[in-house]
């Protein structure tokens, strides 16, 4: 009964993950453990700020955490160390040290804007020096999304839920509300 308890809530509800990497300093370090909600995105869409955990581009059988900065139909730029999203200054300090830079990548030009295509993301690490990320690769498959970081549960001094940061942003010109 307990295995069959844990197939179903791992196949349909929870998944663990590891942490490899420095991609996401100082919010989550190299060999912690997450718990990945993977039913949220089936009744909410994502939304700017949060974390997620995406599928790795190309054949890699990883998973990636990283923090979701753009949707569809967004326009999103890198410029003087920022990131800028629908034309506005993308407010980062609930997540980030106001000394982090954000560099432009080789998907990703200094000062040219890109528009997030139409069931995409883009993604980015919050240590920003080392990640790979959308501005890497570009954007991604909305699809590839596996689901939302939920729990930290090792090690025991991080234990705790996971915090989402609120990306609210004037909403791009193919979204405006009348």
């Amino acid at each position: 009964m307990a295995l069959a308890f844990f197939v179903v809530m791992y196949v349909f509800f929870f998944q663990p993950h590891q942490v490899k990497g420095n991609s996401m300093l100082p919010n989550f370090e190299n060999g912690e453990y997450i718990l990945t909600n993977k039913i949220t995105y089936r009744f909410n869409n994502p939304k700017r700020g949060e974390v997620i955990i995406p599928k790795a581009p190309g054949n890699s059988n990883d998973d990636y955490i990283k923090r979701l900065i753009g949707l569809s139909g967004d326009r999103i730029k890198v410029a003087n160390g920022h990131f800028y999203l629908n034309g506005k200054l993308l407010d980062e300090s609930a997540y980030l040290e106001p000394s982090m830079i954000t560099r432009p990548g080789r998907f990703m030009r200094e000062g040219e804007e890109i528009i997030v295509p139409e069931n995409e993301i883009f993604i980015a690490g919050d240590n920003r020096e080392h990640s790979s990320d959308s501005r890497e690769f570009g954007t991604i498959p909305e699809d590839d999304i596996v689901g939302k970081a939920w729990f930290v549960y090792w090690p025991p001094e991080r234990f705790g839920l996971v915090e989402h940061a609120n990306l609210s942003t004037p909403p791009a010109p193919s979204e405006t509300l009348f």
